[in-house]
């Protein structure tokens, strides 16, 4: 018993299940929205189940898929599988495992939803590929989470409209913008070995210029996803929070001081998507 438990100690490790709070609180933020009001607790429950299986099955198959540049790579050698914490079949049952309660969790949902699953893993699962051939693949990686806003959208509304979209585009700019900049502490491994990034193919500088455009974009969308919601004064003030954390974030990294890049990545980031919930919630409720 305390072996298995020990098991999944390491595979919520591996997985950084912790980092749920990134696409958590914009899907939160998109279901107050969706509902007009309190939305049936099942509803609420299947998506809950919905987005622990689809992030969970996404951060394993990347594992799985980059298993041996992990093993490479200073920075990520010491994860489970490199080390043999985690056997690849572990990993492998737990993708397998994921998807199908996923797969279920959708239909549960509604036909839509169901019939949408396909796509939404096809984007969550294709990211791990993408630093192959693009150097884009930050972006690939907002939309993976960035689709959490209109899918919720779908699972309450049977349908999607511009609000969500507006959204999913804001964590999608979002998301790039620190993903960018978390990847530039792997620039020269990602050159030594055929990967693509912006900090590969830019230099640190330029893409740093980039990441910090994107945070423009996603403040823009979403001001715009909240006039298309018709949101109150308390959601605009939560986006104007999040700007100057996104602010204070890009002036934390330099393309020569990286000293600083976890307090921008990990904390910064849980306080800019927690922080413009609460000013959603605080929006519906007064």
């Amino acid at each position: 018993m305390r072996a298995s438990l020990g098991k999944v100690r390491v595979f919520l490790e591996a997985i950084k299940f912790e980092h749920t709070i990134f696409a958590l609180p914009f899907a939160l933020l998109s279901l107050l929205y969706a509902a007009e009001g309190l939305p049936p607790a099942r509803v609420v429950g299947w998506i809950l189940v919905a987005m622990v299986a689809a992030r969970t099955a996404a951060m394993a198959f990347n594992r799985l898929a980059d298993c041996d540049v992990d093993a490479l790579n200073p920075r990520t050698r010491t994860r489970a599988l490199p080390t043999g914490l985690l056997t690849p079949r572990q990993m492998a049952t737990a993708v397998g495992v994921s998807i199908l309660v996923f797969l279920y969790a959708a239909w549960q949902l509604n036909p839509l939803c169901l019939a949408l699953a396909p796509v939404a893993l096809g984007v969550i699962l294709g990211y791990s590929y993408a630093k192959r051939f693009t150097p884009l693949s930050h972006y690939w990686l907002g939309l993976s989470l960035g689709i959490a806003p209109s899918a919720v959208w779908i699972a309450v509304r049977g349908t999607l409209e511009l609000p969500p979209v507006l959204l999913t585009l804001g964590v999608l700019f979002w998301v790039a913008g620190f993903d960018i900049l978390y990847s530039l502490q792997d620039e020269s491994f990602d050159r030594a070995h055929g990967l693509r990034s912006l900090p590969q193919t830019l230099g640190a500088a330029r893409a740093i210029l980039v990441s910090r455009l994107s945070h423009a974009l996603c403040v823009a969308f979403f001001v715009a996803g909240g006039l298309a919601l018709r949101a109150g004064a308390w959601y605009f003030a939560g986006v104007a929070c999040a700007a100057l954390m996104l602010v204070y974030e890009q002036s934390l990294v330099k393309p020569n001081d990286l000293s600083r890049l976890d307090v921008a990545f990990f904390t910064m980031n849980g306080y800019v998507s927690i922080g413009l919930f609460v000013f959603a919630l605080l929006d519906r409720v007064f």
